[in-house]
């Protein structure tokens, strides 16, 4: 499929905004890098697209050779789409794209994500220095009618992936925005459970292990307003009566 809009530019940078660089398809990629995704889970995902836009993304994003659309076996026998490996090559300029973005001066912090784009977001904030020799397995569920999520560390590599672990140690269900803030601000594990809702099963200390090791970075400084690199990068959240 040719490119029907191109920098026309021979930097391979250029190139690669070519490909990805059309509203909606990398937030197609980022939806898809934790695994495969039917048309309407796609939309899930994202909002804010139309049927068309999308439809149109998926043909491009196909014909590039950064994903596939197959058929899974019986009994699901749905169509889904999913990355190809150069397309699964992309999640490291995803997650950087996300480390360098929360520090904008006017990013929201806090805003509820979608489910794929919180895990991504606790991937991308994880800190591996501070990890050393530490080890878990947890699944995490954000909220009752999301999917489950496996996330592991083990021998200094964090993985996530689209689906619950039966050996994992532990297990928490919990809003999106009360697990952004057990990461990256100053609520505990306790407060979640007794005052927002969330629940969890197993090794609590495994659950605090993996909230303790992910952080936000300063803010960017903003040329009128030097001051703002010295403020925390927290996120409040107050407490049900």
């Amino acid at each position: 499929m040719a490119i029907k809009r191109s920098y026309d530019d021979a930097c391979a940078a250029a190139h690669a905004l070519d490909l990805v660089g059309e509203r909606w398809a990398l937030l197609i990629v980022r939806e898809l890098l934790l695994g495969p995704k039917r048309f309407t889970d796609l939309r899930g995902g994202l909002g804010a697209i139309s049927p068309n836009v999308l439809t149109q993304r998926l043909g491009e994003l196909e014909s590039f050779g950064i994903i596939v659309r197959r058929k899974l076996p019986r009994p699901a026998s749905a169509w889904v789409y999913e990355l190809t490996q150069w397309g699964q090559e992309l999640e490291p300029i995803v997650l950087q794209l996300a480390r360098w973005g929360v520090r904008s001066p006017v990013f929201l912090r806090g805003a509820a994500l979608g489910p794929d784009a919180l895990m991504l977001s606790l991937k991308a904030m994880f800190r591996p220095e501070a990890a050393d020799t530490q080890a878990f397995s947890i699944n995490i569920k954000p909220g009752q009618e999301a999917d489950d999520y496996h996330i592991c560390l083990e021998t200094g590599v964090f993985t996530i992936t689209r689906a619950a672990a039966p050996s994992a140690q532990a297990s928490l269900t919990a809003a999106t925005d009360t697990l952004l803030a057990l990461a990256f601000g100053n609520l505990s594990l306790d407060a979640a459970v007794s005052g927002h809702g969330a629940a969890y099963s197993g090794d609590k200390a495994a659950l605090q292990q993996f909230f303790s090791l992910s952080s936000l970075p300063t803010r960017a400084a903003q040329a009128d307003d030097l001051e703002d690199t010295t403020m925390p990068p927290t996120i409040s959240i107050k407490a049900k009566a």
